[in-house]
């Protein structure tokens, strides 16, 4: 496992001191995680988009929601609303 330092402000410092129950290294290197595997889906996720766009699904997506909402309109008229 790989070792970093962090600097905090000595009033965080300070304040971390009231809470000796809290093992700031373990929430830390929980954080650190929880933000990699964030950032992680996020860049797959926009690699799936681009690829989407790519092949035109996108734009099928599109094309499709417009469909359903036109005829959603159309009823909802129909029935007064």
């Amino acid at each position: 496992m790989v070792s970093i330092t962090l600097s905090v402000p000595n009033r965080v410092r300070e304040l971390m001191k009231r809470f000796p129950e809290i093992n700031w290294s373990a929430f830390v290197r929980s954080s650190i995680e929880k933000k990699v595997e964030q950032l992680s889906w996020k860049e797959e996720m926009l690699a799936n988009l681009k690829q989407e766009d790519e092949s035109g699904y996108t734009d099928l997506s599109i094309e499709l929601g417009d469909k359903i909402k036109e005829g959603m309109w159309k009823r909802y008229k129909k029935e007064g609303w």
